[in-house]
């Protein structure tokens, strides 16, 4: 089914499954992997067994040979955050668009695709919504009665929205990161969707909140959304504009021309900065123009993570 038919069915579950059936099947691998081992403790070598398990270096301490003993922990638990602060609804003209989303909508479609997976892999997965505040977050299951139940959910972020309509909302990723770090007791995949626009006072305590992720041991996703040419690039012609925060509802007056190059260095340094710090941290970063389409990011990148493992 080609992607632009898919958009005309409301259903999430229809679609996720059509683009897995579609793109997802062949794969020799899963782009996503559970968390296989874990060490558990040390027990003493018993003489004509393997020694694959020989903690070596335990023994030149010792002089005495130990085996390492493991728990397995085969199942994966994937907790999925987005950013639903009022920039993510930019251009606010495509929500609910298939074919070119804005950023809510990119991100809730890519959601239920990444949630069919982890389904079919019979791992678990929960659904946290935050702006300045987290207003709503689910249970981490992996019934096929809770994935509806977050579709659900999902399927109302794709609803159009008019600009007059739109709730003024901020962001608290960084206080959401910190709360979901100290609140998942069990190594975790967190998968994040956000446009990462904070205040540049805000930028340090982002990537310390990132880090304490990874200090968790959570493996952690970033998708970072944004519309390149009008976000990133302010390409707008050569007019005076009104500019519109969308989240305070601040209004500038400028001629984009007159100050894109300025404009563009700034956006640059910051994307490359969280880009940087998520390579230090270990953490898988997707930059995502939705301009390009969905299946134009999710196909690579989910072919990209199925060579990993």
């Amino acid at each position: 089914m080609p992607f632009q038919e898919i958009e005309k069915y409301k259903s999430l579950d229809f679609f996720a499954k059509q683009i897995v059936e579609g793109f997802i099947t062949g794969l020799h691998r899963s782009p996503f992997h559970g968390f296989s081992v874990e060490f558990a403790e040390h027990r003493l070598y018993n003489t004509g067994e393997s020694t694959r398990h020989i903690d070596w270096k335990l023994y030149g301490r010792t002089d005495k040979l130990f085996v390492k003993r493991y728990e397995e922990e085969t199942n994966l638990r994937c907790q999925v955050l987005i950013d639903r602060s009022s920039s993510m609804y930019f251009p606010l003209e495509r929500q609910g668009q298939f074919a070119q989303p804005n950023k809510i909508t990119f991100s809730t479609y890519a959601a239920a695709l990444l949630m069919e997976l982890l389904v079919r892999q019979r791992d678990a997965f929960g659904l946290t919504l935050f702006s300045d505040k987290i207003e709503l977050q689910t249970e981490v299951r992996s019934s096929t009665l809770h994935q509806r139940y977050v579709y659900s959910l999902l399927e109302k972020l794709l609803q159009p929205v008019k600009a007059e309509s739109l709730e003024k909302r901020g962001t608290s990723v960084v206080e959401t990161i910190h709360l979901m770090a100290e609140q998942m007791h069990r190594r975790s995949m967190v998968v994040l969707f956000t446009d990462a626009f904070v205040q540049r006072d805000q930028q340090e305590p982002l990537f310390d909140a990132l880090r304490h992720l990874r200090h968790c041991k959570h493996e952690v996703l970033l998708f970072h959304t944004f519309d390149r040419s009008k976000e990133l690039e302010l390409d707008y012609g050569n007019r005076p504009c009104y500019f519109i925060d969308m989240e305070s509802d601040r209004k500038v007056k400028a001629v984009p021309s007159e100050i894109a190059a300025r404009y563009r260095a700034e956006m640059e340094e910051q994307t490359r900065l969280l880009r940087r710090h998520a390579m230090q941290y270990r953490i898988d970063y997707i930059p995502v123009d939705v301009a390009l389409g969905f299946d134009q990011v999710m196909q690579p990148f989910v072919l990209k993570r199925s060579r990993h493992f």
